[in-house]
């Protein structure tokens, strides 16, 4: 693996306007009543400062390819997925803002796992709104080696689900995976096209995307608890969620928050978070 601590400390700055037409998206998507809110809801900072590369410029996994001009390095492991992140929440975000975002390469962390090569990348993120610090989040990509091919592994075993305090199923269909990478002008190709998902990267199906279940997560913390008004959040994915079958959203009250967690239908947990007000 070629050594990339030059790149720590990289970082660009990018600027957007926090617009209401992709909240009342993503109200719709949460299958909330879709009117106007006044301030961007928590993680509705994902739906801004969104991808812009040139269609040229795009990879056979949908993503823009790495090269020395971008802000990532060129790691050569093909296979990238967003594995976790920790979110503080410092002001509101009004809609109609306008946002700075400065991002800086934190950490780079290369090593070898039980399925080959890893390369972890930390990015941090501060979002100011109008020039007031909004958002300071931490976001841990993982770029891995090429699938062995077409996935062949025998069925996960049922076990006892954890005990919870609210549980919420979701119905994991391509019509939520789409409407999803819409919002966030997603093209990694694991999301949409089954072929390349199954084939080239080795999953079972379409995969779900990993914000999208920390979005669902801290959703579901909110309509069991109305009170709470998120100040940290954090989440680890666990392993991946396919589409076609139903999914558990599980929630456990924790003093002035919460601790989340995804289950698929074997019981499995596939994403553990943690909100707190």
């Amino acid at each position: 693996m070629d050594d990339y601590s030059a790149w720590i400390g990289r970082s660009e700055t990018r600027h957007d306007i926090a617009t209401a037409a992709p909240l009342v998206g993503l109200a719709a998507l949460l299958d909330h009543d879709a009117a106007p809110p006044a301030t961007v809801p928590p993680l509705g900072h994902w739906l801004y400062f969104l991808p812009d590369a040139r269609q040229s410029a795009i990879g056979a996994d949908g993503h823009p390819r790495r090269d020395e001009t971008g802000l990532l390095p060129p790691v050569p492991l093909p296979r990238r997925m967003w594995a976790g992140g920790r979110v503080e929440f410092l002001a509101p975000i009004a809609v109609g803002a306008v946002l700075t975002r400065v991002t800086t390469i934190a950490a780079i962390r290369a090593k070898r796992g039980a399925s080959g090569d890893l390369v972890f990348i930390t990015l941090q993120h501060d979002i100011a709104a109008d020039g007031i610090p909004a958002i300071r989040e931490e976001q841990d990509l993982v770029y891995r080696a090429p699938a062995a091919g077409p996935t062949t592994a025998n069925p996960v075993k049922p076990v006892e689900p954890e005990p919870a305090d609210a549980v919420h199923r979701v119905t994991a269909d391509p019509v939520l995976l789409f409407r999803y990478s819409a919002l966030t002008f997603n093209a990694h190709r694991i999301h949409y096209d089954r072929d390349y998902a199954r084939d080239v990267e080795g999953y079972a199906g379409l995969v779900v995307h990993g914000p999208l279940i920390a979005t669902l997560l801290i959703d579901h913390a909110r309509r069991e608890m109305p009170g709470l008004t998120p100040r940290h959040f954090s989440f680890r994915a666990e392993a991946p969620l396919i589409d076609g079958v139903p999914f558990d959203l599980c929630l456990s009250r924790d003093g002035s928050g919460a601790r989340l967690w995804a289950r698929d239908a074997t019981g499995r947990t596939t994403m553990r978070a943690d909100v707190q007000g």
